[in-house]
């Protein structure tokens, strides 16, 4: 068996301890050598054998690390980032991959003039209901897509306190948290649209971050595709995750993928129905007039990101998540602010986007 990887991650809030840590010692190919914690000994408890530090030039000091993975708030990804570059080590940045283009564009700039691997952690491309889309729309039984709603709601009535994602603070707010993956999946499966147009506010009484956006998207190189994201803390009552219309039918998704969920429980990837949708959740398609048919939902595996990373760092893949595709991502979220802070639709414009 060739040489692990050796991997350290940076963070060990719910990132770092479900995303990442929990995927990566699930992995084959991977050893988690080493992980920075500032405060706290949560962990060393849940990985003994494994080194915490309390600061990030502690790791660096172990040459053995090749790869590591960003697992931090939000606006500290681009410097911490930087710094991992500088050590000439791999990087993954979990979501967003950073606060502004440019930041991107400086981190692409610097992995390339050291040849270093660098992507965004996009883990819900390996979502089971998103693979089940993706399925759907290459088969074609639906005909030519006219619209994509894709939904991302929950409901949290009371911002919760000591939380930086709800803080108000750079890099908080739902946009920065789940607009970047329903982004990331649309362009997965559309490419990059011609128009946008968003709604970006504060919902909640004592909200200090936004809590709620809809973003619709207008594709004129497909007919004037329309897609729709959006998510919401006050969704009692969530509507369906995806619903697609083509020119010959119909699909309909309620639910979210379990993983994380499961994740949280101290479920393993290799447990019996894990990333598994019970039947009861499963999409409904209706073709022209035929009868409603259920979709079984495709299994989830997040494994199947850092088996990409593996892969591509060993010369057997391409990379999947490229960085230009997390600058790509990082920009639309800029124009969606944009859009929402001007009230109005505008062009999508990349100027600037890395080659």
């Amino acid at each position: 068996m060739s040489e692990q990887i050796r991997v350290g991650v940076v963070g060990f809030g719910l990132a770092g301890r479900i995303f990442h840590t929990a995927v990566i010692d699930a992995t084959p190919g991977f050893k988690l050598q080493g992980i920075v914690k500032p405060t706290g000994d949560e962990a060393k408890a849940a990985y003994p054998g494994v080194p915490c530090y309390r600061t990030i030039e502690e790791m660096f000091a172990d040459t053995s690390i090749r790869l590591v993975v960003v697992a931090t708030p939000s606006h500290t990804h681009f410097e911490i980032a930087q710094r991992c570059l500088r050590e000439q080590r791999h990087v993954i940045i979990d979501k967003p991959f950073t606060l502004t283009s440019q930041e991107a564009s400086t981190l692409i700039e610097m992995a390339r003039e050291r040849n270093l691997l660098l992507s965004a952690y996009q883990n819900r491309r390996w979502d089971g209901d998103f693979k089940t889309v993706q399925q759907i729309v290459a088969g074609g039984e639906l005909g030519r897509i006219v619209s994509y709603a894709s939904h991302f709601d929950r409901f949290r009535p009371e911002p919760r306190p000591g939380v930086w994602r709800e803080s108000g603070g750079p890099g908080s707010g739902i946009l920065f948290d789940l607009g970047t993956h329903l982004v990331d999946q649309a362009t997965t499966l559309f490419g990059t649209p011609s128009l946008i147009d968003a709604t970006v506010r504060i919902e909640r009484d004592e909200g200090q971050a936004d809590d709620f956006f809809d973003i619709r998207l207008t594709y004129q190189q497909h007919h004037c595709l329309v897609v729709r994201l959006s998510a919401s803390t006050l969704a009692r009552t969530p509507g369906p995750r995806f619903h697609l219309n083509g020119t010959r039918g119909s699909f309909v998704k309620y639910g979210l993928d379990p993983q994380e969920d499961q994740l949280k429980s101290g479920l393993r990837f290799d447990a019996p129905g894990f990333g598994e949708d019970p039947e009861s959740a499963w999409g409904t398609l209706q073709i022209l007039d035929e009868a409603p048919r259920r979709i079984a939902t495709e299994r989830g595996d997040y494994r199947a990101y850092y088996e990409n990373v593996r892969d591509a760092l060993t010369g057997k893949a391409l990379l999947a998540v490229t960085p230009v595709q997390a600058w790509r991502t990082t920009r639309l979220i800029e124009l969606a602010r944009k859009s929402s802070a001007e009230q109005r639709t505008i062009a999508v414009d990349l100027h600037g986007q890395p080659e």
